[in-house]
């Protein structure tokens, strides 16, 4: 009898960057190619272990001489909404929800570039054209929506979140939303709904990205009760942020071979 042995997944080091959430920091990300029959459970496995999907690629970030990125999830039995976040439902109760399979618009795109123009105009992803944007929105190898939040009268597009399901929950892959509409706190309001799809399937977590200490374009993250972080190759409970920093350090990463070695991968044998 003719066995085939699996494939293992082959990783890369990008080449250093400027980092785009601190200052005077270089960036630099551990990936490999997500594609073939055992996507989907390799995305579930390195989701566990920290690692984020663009397209078909899975990245975690691997700096030379800092850690501060840390992945974080909500585990959706512990969160209860605060005080803002129960206004932030209510400031939202006029939008309804659809999800759709992964296929970009005209009119999500309109909506990202005013979102970028306006909140992120010189960030990483400000030149992005239509057809870059439905690269981002279409190439995925894995179970993955699209949902929608528009005004139930008017049906005017709200916000969008990319969204992967995952054998343990949902991982909102980017999101955007209606830049004139920043005091309806939709960002907050679409993490929200995410909990309440989570609970309603069944599924304990919610990605959310990473967490990075000191950095204000992720502050809100920590605002979330039953949140958890990555931290040393676990997933550990945030008890207080101010506990966290991103103070750099030269031995802040283990060597690339070492972090490939600890990497738990999926066992794509035949049973």
């Amino acid at each position: 009898m003719r066995h085939t042995l699996p494939i293992v997944p082959q990783f890369y080091v990008t080449a250093p960057q400027p980092c785009p959430y601190l200052e005077n920091r270089m960036e630099r990300k551990l990936f490999t190619a997500l594609q073939g029959e055992g996507a989907d459970q390799l995305n579930n496995a390195l989701s566990r272990q920290g690692f984020r999907r663009s397209q078909n690629v899975l990245y975690r970030p691997s700096c030379a001489d800092c850690a501060a990125c840390l992945s974080a999830r909500i585990k959706v039995s512990d969160f209860a909404a605060n005080k803002s976040q129960r206004r932030a439902l209510r400031r939202n109760a006029h939008l309804g929800r659809r999800a759709t399979s992964p296929w970009a618009t005209d009119e999500q795109y309109e909506l990202f570039r005013r979102y970028l123009d306006i909140r992120h105009a010189d960030g990483g992803m400000a030149d992005m054209d239509v057809f870059e944007f439905a690269a981002m929105i279409e190439e995925t190898p894995i179970r993955s929506r699209v949902i929608e939040y528009s005004d139930r009268k008017t049906d005017a597009l709200a916000a969008v979140s990319l969204t992967d399901v995952l054998e343990d929950g949902l991982s909102m892959v980017y999101s955007f939303y209606e830049p004139e509409l920043r005091s309806s706190s939709l960002g907050t309001f679409m993490i929200l709904d995410h909990i309440e799809i989570a609970r309603e399937a069944g599924l304990p977590y919610v990605y959310l990205g990473y967490w990075v200490p000191e950095s204000p374009k992720m502050g809100y993250k920590a605002r979330f009760s039953g949140l958890e972080v990555y931290v040393g190759g676990k997933w550990q409970v945030m008890k207080n942020p101010e506990d966290y920093e991103s103070a750099s350090h030269p031995l802040s990463t283990d060597p690339i071979a070492e972090q490939v070695a600890n990497i738990q991968l999926p066992d794509r044998r035949a049973p």
